[in-house]
């Protein structure tokens, strides 16, 4: 089987892959220290079995793995006892490994992974959403491609249905997530939840009147209950 490691900790990523040496079956391809490097080698390759870490800064494994379309087989690594049941609801996860992971029961996952039916993915690729966070930069899946942006050059969020609509500086961007998910990611300092479909870049405001603010070409109402706390945010003379 085709492997691949996702482990922030390169201590791990060395256990489990001298493991796998054990094993005759299992060819290790690629070791990754971040699901975000991982996603783009999935986009361009097929694997068989992914030794997953849960705890991964900012895109935890369970993160990670509702990007894949077709995911192929998993086998979770982790420290933390705690998230087996969770685990489970995934019909990709075959085995729940606990560091620090000894070679008996490393074999008896990869028994369990070998027994299992077999998944051919079409393509394993992102799905539309929220990825992650880094710095300045917001990571979001669109037509199979990882797309950053620039956090600074997003003026207005707009929720529509099951989508958002992000407006940057640049293009406009349609996601299938959420206002609410979006929000958690976006810095309090530059953003503003003002009605309950929209979030707005505070330092792009052009014009306030009444309950509407004015940003770009954008007339964005204003609810009643945010019109204080964005007057709090504006730097007023």
């Amino acid at each position: 089987m085709n492997c691949i490691i996702i482990d922030d900790e390169a201590t791990a990523r060395a256990i489990i892959s001298q493991l796998c040496t054990n094993i005759p079956s299992l060819n290790v391809l690629e070791e990754f220290s971040n699901a975000i490097q991982a996603i783009k080698y999935l986009n361009q390759n097929d694997v068989d079995l992914i030794f997953l870490d849960i705890h991964m800064p900012d895109f935890t494994g369970f993160d990670f793995i509702q990007t894949l379309k077709n995911p192929p087989k998993i086998i979770l690594t982790t420290s933390d006892a705690n998230f087996a049941i969770e685990a489970f609801e995934y019909d990709c996860i075959v085995d729940y490994l606990v560091k620090p992971i000894v070679l008996p029961r490393f074999e008896k996952a990869i028994q369990k992974a070998e027994a299992t039916t077999s998944k051919t993915p079409e393509s394993i690729i992102p799905a539309n959403a929220i990825e992650t966070t880094s710095g300045n930069d917001l990571y979001i899946n669109i037509d199979r491609r990882l797309i950053k942006l620039d956090i600074p050059s997003i003026y207005l969020i707009e929720a529509k249905g099951d989508y958002i609509n992000v407006k940057t500086e640049e293009k406009n961007y349609t996601v299938h997530s959420t206002l609410k998910k979006i929000e958690e990611k976006l810095p309090d300092s530059l953003f503003l939840k003002v009605h309950r479909s929209y979030i707005i870049n505070i330092k792009k405001i052009i014009d306030i009147e009444d309950n509407s603010v004015l940003i770009k070409k954008d007339v964005i109402p204003v609810s009643r209950s945010n019109r204080p706390e964005l007057m709090k945010r504006l730097n007023l003379l």
